[in-house]
């Protein structure tokens, strides 16, 4: 492609001034392009800072309403919910029972706020007793194929409960396909799947394991999650899920994996959702509780990258103050 040279082509003519650089703005950021996580937890008046996360909440059902109101007199229409469960165990049974905290969270939803989508995120790791994404074998291995009924016994509960959008985060091979299966066979085809289809064992989630207290007992997440050198091995895994019958595609973390963000969505041409993670919130939060950075700035610039290198959506902890500060 050719352009004109210097004096003809000049492109500060098209920065001078904010409705000529509007006018050229190749990538829009709005309210409609986040989803906030949620986490809730048993009780009731609990409404609890997570210390590592300032301004992100654990809060009781009771306390949901005032979370979800918020969200949508901000422009914010998408909520990924988590729960911490009153009682965990090996196989994490709470995760499907039919009054755990996420599904009646769905059904408080459901009957107060209809214009508010839910997906739920599925997976064993809160649930579990060891903290891992699913069912041990006698070694401490989490065995894939004995999870996959786990993960489907959730997926249907929640659907059950209200979700409109399913989605599985453990990284077991086959799970979405498992999941699809039992969704369908429940009479829940209309259910999309959000498959976190390129999650990687990444140093940024430490926050949110304070969030959902979902810390591993022992050992680590690299045997299931993805090593962060493979970025082929990232569009290959969004292949499978999409093979298998995902709706849309995720690559999580999202600031350090642009990079296979681009390519995802580029080769696979599939709905694609960043999740920008809770670690990189809270290295932001610091830094501006320090004074060092532009909070409002910084975090537009990071969520406008994200869109820019693909995102269709982004699962954001910054929704609620990006939201406002985009509408003033």
């Amino acid at each position: 492609m050719q352009y004109g040279s210097f004096p003809t082509y000049r492109p500060r003519r098209m920065r001078d001034g904010e409705l000529a650089r509007t006018m050229i703005r190749e990538t829009g950021l709005s309210a409609d392009d986040f989803i906030y996580p949620l986490f809730v937890k048993p009780g009731t008046g609990c409404r609890d800072e997570i210390p590592s996360m300032p301004g992100v909440y654990q809060v009781s059902l009771d306390m949901l309403m005032a979370e979800v109101n918020e969200l949508l007199d901000l422009g914010v229409h998408y909520v990924l919910l988590f729960g911490i469960p009153a009682s965990k165990d090996e196989v994490g049974s709470s995760a499907w029972d039919e009054h755990g905290v996420v599904q009646e969270a769905c059904r408080i939803i459901r009957a107060e706020a209809p214009s508010m989508y839910i997906i739920c995120d599925v997976c064993m790791c809160e649930y579990t007793s060891h903290g891992h994404c699913g069912k041990l074998d006698e070694d401490g291995y989490v065995n894939n194929d004995a999870t996959l009924e786990l993960l489907s016994n959730e997926a249907v509960s929640m659907a059950r409960a209200g979700a409109h959008m399913i989605a599985p985060s453990d990284m077991m091979d086959g799970r979405v396909g498992a999941i699809r299966a039992a969704l369908d066979e429940a009479g829940f085809e209309r259910i999309p799947i959000l498959s976190y289809s390129t999650k990687y064992a990444s140093a940024f989630y430490g926050p949110f394991r304070d969030a959902a207290d979902s810390s591993p007992s022992f050992g680590d997440r690299r045997a299931y999650q993805m090593d962060p050198a493979n970025a082929q091995e990232g569009v290959r895994e969004a292949f499978y899920d999409i093979a298998e019958g995902a709706d849309m595609v995720m690559v999580k973390p999202a600031l350090s994996y642009l990079d296979v963000l681009r390519r995802v969505k580029s080769e696979t041409g599939f709905p694609t959702v960043a999740y920008n993670v809770s670690g990189e919130y809270s290295m932001v939060k610091a830094a501006a509780a320090q004074g060092w950075i532009d909070e409002k700035r910084v975090v537009l610039e990071l969520l406008l990258s994200m869109k820019r290198a693909g995102a269709d959506m982004i699962i954001t902890y910054h929704a609620k103050e990006a939201a406002r500060w985009l509408s003033e």
